[in-house]
């Protein structure tokens, strides 16, 4: 059965690989997947497509909406 999570995703983004200069933030997605864990993938999947000069990504699963 499928189920819609929300995920949030923390994307750090260096400017430049000499110095420590970032840019931070959260972005949220609503993720229809059969479990936590194939909603855990593809929100990474997604964030790293919509954000690709992203370094780290942090992913959450935060609650099942329905």
């Amino acid at each position: 059965m499928v189920h819609t999570y929300e995920v949030l995703v923390d994307i750090r983004e260096f400017f430049d690989q000499t110095n420590s200069i970032f840019q931070s933030g959260t972005t949220r997605y609503e993720i229809d997947a059969e479990s936590k864990q194939k909603a855990d993938s593809m929100a990474f999947f997604q964030a790293k497509s919509d954000h690709p000069k992203g370094t780290e990504y942090d992913v959450r699963v935060t609650r099942l909406l329905r």
